[in-house]
């Protein structure tokens, strides 16, 4: 099943601590700011400052604007994103300070409860076509900065996704049906996001 979702259906959330917003692209059912499965989100960062707990929770935070940010997690890791799709991975659990390089940024953020999902994330910032196995009850986000990408799946269904849209996939999972959906990803400067459900579940 493929699921486009346009700027228009994105929700503005005050921070956790309330230090700014934050654009919420999409979370799980039923999910809110204190307690949801999985959570995508891209925040505009104008001041150094820390980031709010988030602690049960693991964050990959990509650059998406501006001229970077270095992360202090207090626990000896620091990680510096200075390229455009730059990426860390950190625990939400972490005391970790920002402090901006050269004026404002915005990243975009995956975060999964640790109990339910992992997540893999991967950047690309040259033209490419990605081939991806989705497996049952696993959840494929593909999101473009700059370009428009063509998403297709073996089943024949395409779709086009405009500049700043994020599109979802889900393979179905029934008795009748356990197989790997098979997509296609093409474009640029896109951030591509499998969420896999843990297998203690």
């Amino acid at each position: 099943m493929i699921t486009l979702i346009s700027p228009n259906e994105f929700k503005t959330i005050p921070w956790k601590n309330g230090l700014g917003h934050t654009t919420e692209l999409a979370i799980s059912d039923g999910g809110n700011l204190d307690d949801f499965a999985w959570r995508l989100s891209i925040a505009s960062v104008v001041n150094d400052g820390d980031f709010s707990n988030f602690s049960g929770y693991q964050r990959n935070l990509v650059l998406i604007e501006g001229a970077g940010l270095t992360l202090d997690h207090r626990n000896g890791d620091v990680d510096k994103l200075i390229q455009l799709l730059d990426i860390a991975r950190f625990d939400g659990a972490n005391k970790t300070h920002g402090s901006l390089l050269n004026g404002g940024i915005k990243d975009f953020n995956i975060m999964t409860k640790q109990t339910a999902f992992s997540a893999e994330v991967n950047c690309y910032s040259e033209r490419q076509n990605v081939t991806l196995a989705l497996l049952a009850d696993s959840l494929l986000f593909a999101y473009s900065l700059t370009d428009t990408m063509m998403v297709n799946t073996a089943e024949g269904k395409d779709c086009t996704v405009p500049v700043g849209h994020l599109v979802k996939l889900q393979a179905k999972n029934s008795p009748e049906n356990s197989q790997l959906l098979n997509v296609s990803i093409s474009g640029k400067n896109m951030i591509i996001m499998q969420l896999k459900v843990n297998a203690c579940l």
